[in-house]
């Protein structure tokens, strides 16, 4: 059974209906004997980073985080899930983050800061200066660094859906999954040990993202 970590915020039920679709049983919970019980876990996140911490504090979750990944269970973070295991965010000020990844997450950035839509210039491929915004928001592909089971065979260039406004800056390199473009290449993925994260959506990624999910159900813990 796999638990998807019910904390007030995300988009809990599309991602639980995309495990069933792949035939796997989820549930949505905030009991942490049912996350620690579970065979594998899932984090995923939309919203502010300082909220979403402040709700895993007050429901009593983090402690089960930290245990489900101390255990070695396939752990799964999606979009500001991902963000979430770094030790640092600086959305709204300095948020201290579950620190399970070292490392900083930080704003997209670009000539024009603290707007909801902030420019980010890039050179395209005729040389012209274009003008990308934030939120990055829409499909983007990976460049494949390491390959976890979850991505399996997933092919270079694959394209996956984001929506954020932050990226997270590992210390250590070596975790780095993959890579997207967007003005330059930030960290779309991270794997380490039991632990894989992704900033986009795979249950917003049509039937790619619906593999990975798959893969990710099969894995032995």
């Amino acid at each position: 059974m796999i638990a998807i970590i019910d904390y007030g915020m995300g988009n809990l039920r599309s991602v639980q209906k995309g495990f069933e679709r792949m035939g796997h049983e989820a549930v949505v919970t905030r009991d942490p004997k049912t996350i620690l019980d579970a065979s594998k876990v899932v984090l995923p996140g939309v919203g502010a980073f300082p909220d979403c911490m402040r709700n895993l504090e007050q429901f009593g979750l983090i402690d089960a985080v930290h245990k489900s990944i101390r255990s070695g269970k396939p752990f799964l973070g999606i979009c500001l899930g991902l963000q979430l295991l770094f030790t640092e965010s600086e959305e709204f000020g300095i948020s201290k983050g579950l620190d399970i990844i070292k490392g900083r997450v930080i704003r997209f950035k670009g000539p024009a800061f603290g707007t909801p839509r902030e420019a980010c210039p890039r050179t395209s491929q005729s040389g012209a200066l274009e003008t990308l915004k934030v939120p990055h928001m829409g499909w983007n592909s990976l460049s494949i660094k390491r390959r976890p089971p979850a991505l399996g065979e997933t092919p270079e260039n694959s394209y996956v859906y984001f929506v954020h406004s932050f990226h997270a800056v590992p210390e250590d390199r070596s975790v780095i999954a993959t890579t997207t473009p967007y003005g330059f290449e930030f960290v779309s993925s991270i794997w380490k040990d039991n632990v894989f994260a992704v900033q986009f959506h795979p249950e917003k990624s049509q039937a790619l993202g619906l593999s990975i999910l798959k893969r990710f159900g099969e894995q032995k813990g």
